[in-house]
């Protein structure tokens, strides 16, 4: 069983409360953005992060002090400051009450994210990475690692240390706010990022380990599950946060991919007696929870619709929701 203790959260995305229209993540085509301009994509913002201060405190009243929040409150962030919006005012007194709220609040920047990247690519990652880091100083959140905002490592271009050296080396270009914060995770595939091959990041410039179970279970690098879960946690200087799931292939579909995310929940985390705040990913969001905790959520009908599409979607990166 899951009890409701304070370290129980999820992604981005409140079932609940999607079912009523109430969401953080409304965008819109590039198409839209150029005939509507900073106005539109103010008047979505705005919407967005108020919705975000209700799925705060709906997530207060149900024992959820964790959540992490979608990376789509801005549309097309990457073309204004949030400061040039015209309800900027607005939007900053929401984020500061947001912030004001008794909640650990995380970021999960989506895939196309690579710090070790060069070029354009590097560019729009460090221009990506320091918006999440300006909503969070919106938001007047402290940085550190206790509002993180997690990252992968990305490919390894041929060379997987010559691409941790440069990863290392352009993490010197962040902000320090944003160096403050983040975080790196373990990938789920072996030509990627184990968690033994993310320890020495973390000796160089001091980004914590993210440990993601399911992730693990797919690349465990010779690591036991506590071998590995113990690695990572050593690495914090704040209560940890881990990432769990379980096996679509192994508990709903066996003819899944085998990095599939199961839509619910089947099985609780071991922390092996440690401490640490966890954010379950499955596709069925507060629900899963809810459900593996003996609390089974009441399904209306525009719930049962919302679950039904809610199949389609990436638990760690779902789209956006674009409206016009």
């Amino acid at each position: 069983m899951i009890d409701s203790s304070p370290t129980v959260g999820y992604a981005c995305i409140n079932l609940n409360l999607q079912a009523n229209k109430i969401m953080t993540n409304r965008g819109m085509i590039k198409k839209t953005f150029q005939s509507r301009g900073l106005a539109y994509a103010s008047e979505l913002a705005l919407k967005n992060v108020q919705d975000l201060l209700t799925i705060v405190d709906w997530n207060l009243e149900h024992g959820f002090r964790l959540f992490r929040v979608s990376s789509d409150l801005f549309p097309w962030a990457s073309e204004y400051k949030i400061a040039e919006l015209p309800d900027f005012m607005e939007i900053r007194a929401t984020l500061e009450e947001i912030g004001s709220r008794p909640i650990r609040l995380t970021v999960h920047p989506g895939p196309f994210n690579h710090l070790a990247g060069q070029g354009s690519v590097l560019t729009n990652t460090i221009k990506d990475l320091e918006y999440h880091a300006d909503v969070f100083d919106l938001m007047g959140l402290t940085p550190s690692h206790w509002n993180k905002i997690n990252i992968h490592l990305g490919g390894t271009y041929g060379d997987k240390m010559a691409t941790i050296n440069r990863f290392c080396a352009n993490f010197n270009r962040l902000s320090e706010n944003l160096r403050a914060r983040l975080t790196v995770e373990n990938d789920d595939r072996p030509s990627l990022y184990s968690v033994r091959d993310l320890v020495p990041v973390h000796e160089r410039i001091g980004t914590p380990i993210v440990f993601d179970y399911f992730h693990h279970s797919l690349h465990p690098d010779g690591l036991t599950e506590q071998e590995a879960f113990l690695m990572a946690y050593d690495t914090w200087d704040v209560r940890p946060v881990v990432h769990y799931s379980n096996s679509r292939r192994d508990y709903e579909d066996p003819k899944a991919r085998a990095e599939a995310h199961a839509d619910w929940l089947y099985t609780p985390a071991n922390t092996y007696g440690r401490e640490v705040d966890i954010v379950f990913e499955s596709k069925m969001k507060e629900l899963s929870i809810m459900r593996l905790r003996g609390d089974e959520p009441d399904l209306t009908p525009q719930l049962e619709r919302l679950i039904n599409q809610q199949k389609k979607k990436d638990p760690e990166n779902p789209p956006a929701e674009v409206v016009g």
